[in-house]
């Protein structure tokens, strides 16, 4: 049987929706803070779609380019759609060279495209949670021509086997500050977690899946890196200032402990893929 999707007032509680305009706050710090996607996302992504330049893409969420840079280097028209305007701005100057690449200021549900526009291939990297689910699936099959595909991938915190115990560490002080991790301890590896997504796109009634992949690696973090990194999740934006000083204090006092002050983290990356039906 098939899963139904998530109705927008469970949503709305599990998404408090006035966090996904909190990263507008770190347009300057987005790009370098956050890690690029995997070359060989991009290739997957090509491989699986048959998709070439100069084929038209929709972004949706672009931020300040991070996903859209690598493409708009291979050629691709893009169409790119986000919510914040100072994110929307950073990514207009981040494009500049492309003069088929354009911007739009807006929500993906409040958009539309001029008149008999449609797509190749719809994207949405690491923003596709925060999108109204009971219109995000409809709209974009709507919008993508026939047999186009719809592109979805995360970027998050990976914990594979033999992950830095400096998390189980700064777990606790998470959990001191009423800010702890949801579920058991540590969570599952990256290969063992569900993939909420191709569960959608098959419930959507729109989009058949159509391949997945899965990407892990490690990055090496400071104290300042790591911390401007967390300065650019929702969570750690919106968290209440006493709390997120202290959250910093302590991750500074622990690094400041070991010989090189820097910690593994990893990453994981699922893409799912789905064509229109």
């Amino acid at each position: 049987m098939t899963a139904a999707l998530p109705r927008y007032q469970d949503w709305i509680m599990s998404h408090d929706i006035r966090l996904r305009t909190t990263f507008d706050s770190a347009a300057g710090s987005y790009q370098n803070a956050r890690p690029d996607y995997p070359a060989e996302l991009y290739s997957d992504l090509l491989a699986i779609t048959a998709i070439t330049p100069p084929a038209h893409l929709l972004e949706v969420g672009c931020g300040p380019g991070k996903a859209t840079l690598p493409l708009a280097r291979m050629g691709f028209e893009i169409t790119a759609v986000e919510l914040g305007d100072a994110l929307a701005a950073e990514a207009r100057h981040r494009l500049a060279e492309f003069a088929d690449v354009s911007v739009v200021t807006s929500s993906f549900e409040g958009w539309e495209p001029p008149a008999g526009i449609r797509f190749d291939l719809a994207y949405a990297a690491t923003a596709w949670k925060w999108v109204d689910p009971e219109v995000k699936y409809a709209k974009a099959a709507k919008l993508l021509s026939k047999g186009g595909h719809l592109a979805v991938w995360n970027a998050d915190h990976a914990m594979p086997a033999g992950f830095d115990p400096f998390f189980t560490e700064i777990q606790k002080v998470y959990e001191e500050i009423g800010e702890g991790h949801d579920g058991p301890w540590p969570p599952p590896p990256p290969e063992a977690l569900p993939n909420p997504i191709a569960t959608e796109l098959d419930a959507s009634g729109h989009f058949t899946v159509v391949g997945t992949r899965l990407y892990v690696w490690a990055l090496r973090y400071t104290a300042d890196e790591y911390i401007a990194l967390l300065d650019t999740f929702s969570g750690h934006i919106a968290m209440e200032p006493a709390k997120r000083e202290h959250l910093y204090q302590e991750i500074r006092r622990r690094l400041a402990a070991r010989p090189d002050g820097q910690f593994t983290r990893h990453w994981s990356v699922v893409l799912t893929i789905g064509r229109r039906l």
